[in-house]
């Protein structure tokens, strides 16, 4: 009966919250008490990126298979999970500069800069350009030029489209995915069309503009964060800081869905 226990699955065994809870090892001299939650958030947000990535992956497969109410119901999770991200910010806001500095000099050359995951939801969301994950691990590398060689989640919404009837660009639908997108005015009559005529392709577009609504206010609150704990200083790891943040600011996703705002 004994060894029947032992064996059986629990709580914590399931969750691993043995290995989990062994994970968060501070390196400051004490160590210095605000420090353990600097590493949660972050360990919490990569466990969030993890997240993201899985749900991501299924939006596309349900979009690429035409499931439009599975597809509602993931791109509404992927939003809901963005709201978590940010609302962890105002924890982090919680430390102040002076605590932040009592252990900042730990970080030696860790960054926020070098996390893989978010560079995967980068080039899942879209973003080509092989400078983002030059710094990481090569086998790293070659995850993300995996990504960026097929369909962004924007290419999956167009192919969802494509299914339903509707006539897009040649040259949009058949170019190279590795190559970033850029709005087109064609793509953009067809969104118009779908706004007007078809409620169901209608609410899709609406769930991506909330996730691309959701990205941008997750960086303006994290750049914010940035620059009131450092200020203006470098970033660690050398990163540029406030100054890199900031220029990823007011940058849409999905170009073509906030386009078209000015033209209903």
């Amino acid at each position: 009966m004994s060894n029947e226990f032992d064996s059986a699955l629990t709580y914590s065994s399931y969750l691993a919250i043995d290995e989990l809870l062994a994970l968060q090892k501070p390196l400051s001299t004490g160590p210095e008490h605000d420090e353990m939650l600097f590493i949660v958030i972050h360990q919490t947000y990569e466990l969030w990126f993890k997240q993201l990535i899985h749900e991501f992956f299924e939006a596309q497969r349900a979009l690429e298979s035409g499931n439009t109410h599975y597809a509602l119901a993931i791109l509404g999770r992927i939003r809901t999970i963005m709201k978590v991200c940010v609302a962890q910010v105002d924890i982090l806001e919680t430390m102040t500069p002076l605590q932040f500095n009592a252990f900042r000099g730990f970080l030696s050359s860790s960054s926020g800069f070098q996390s893989a995951q978010f560079r995967k939801v980068e080039a899942i969301l879209g973003r080509r350009d092989s400078r983002m994950s030059s710094h990481l691990p090569p086998e790293v590398q070659l995850e993300i030029t995996e990504i960026t060689s097929r369909n962004s989640l924007w290419d999956s919404f167009l192919d969802y489209l494509q299914a339903r009837g509707y006539t897009l660009p040649h040259e949009v639908i058949s170019r190279d995915k590795s190559i970033a997108y850029e709005s087109n005015s064609l793509v953009q009559d067809v969104l118009l069309t779908v706004h007007k005529q078809d409620p169901e392709s209608s609410m899709v577009s609406e769930r991506l503009v909330d996730i691309d609504e959701g990205i941008q206010e997750w960086r303006y609150r994290h750049v914010k964060m940035v620059e009131r704990t450092i200020g203006k200083k470098p970033g660690t790891g050398g990163s540029s800081g406030v100054e890199y943040l900031a220029s990823t600011l007011f940058n849409p996703i999905f170009k073509d869905l906030w386009e078209i705002r000015s033209r209903f």
